[in-house]
């Protein structure tokens, strides 16, 4: 997809290539997090989260939601994005994808103003996902709303949703690339 506010415009052209096995001999760390660009695009993807949850490492996947998660291992906890209309992308919403769903994963919104807001909530309500996965996470558009101004929506309605920050844009110059 190519959101209006895309922090990965890099991942456009793709990366380095490595085999399986490559990749699994790079890991060192505990927890992984598979994200892109959109890493359900590359045709060896089920298969390495496959093996590295059989070597017991813990795996999450981010996915811009247009790619289907029905085939994705159980065990991967999936971090699924649903475009709201300030993306210029909601068309490329996969729905069928909330039916594949399951309890330890996530539905994230990222919101530019409160017309994106107001969607979110309705789609939430509409396919119960407050209660159908494990959080909803509403993530500000950097530069474009106010993470305070979100925060109060959310507590003014009571909502179960998680302010969902891109902590590395206030650590990192938001044009930095790999952190």
């Amino acid at each position: 997809m190519r959101c209006r506010w895309c922090d990965t415009p890099h991942s456009f052209d793709g990366g380095t290539p490595y085999t399986i096995k490559e990749l699994l001999n790079k890991i060192t760390c505990p927890y992984v997090c598979i994200t892109g660009g959109e890493p359900l695009i590359h045709e060896d993807i089920l298969s390495l989260m496959t093996q590295l949850c059989d070597r017991g490492y813990k795996i999450s996947l981010e996915t811009n939601g247009g790619m289907p998660i029905d085939e994705v291992d159980p065990r991967v906890a999936v971090i699924m994005d649903i475009k709201c209309p300030g993306s210029e992308m909601e068309e490329r919403n996969l729905w069928e994808n909330i039916d594949a769903l399951l309890g330890h994963h996530e539905v994230k919104f990222v919101i530019s103003d409160r017309d994106d807001y107001d969607y979110s909530v309705e789609i939430c309500k509409q396919h119960h996902l407050f209660t159908k996965v494990a959080h909803v996470l509403f993530s500000p558009a950097f530069d474009e709303i106010e993470p305070k101004l979100l925060a109060s929506w959310i507590i003014e309605d009571k909502l179960p949703a998680r302010l969902n920050l891109q902590t590395h844009k206030f650590i990192w110059p938001k044009e930095t690339k790999g952190v």
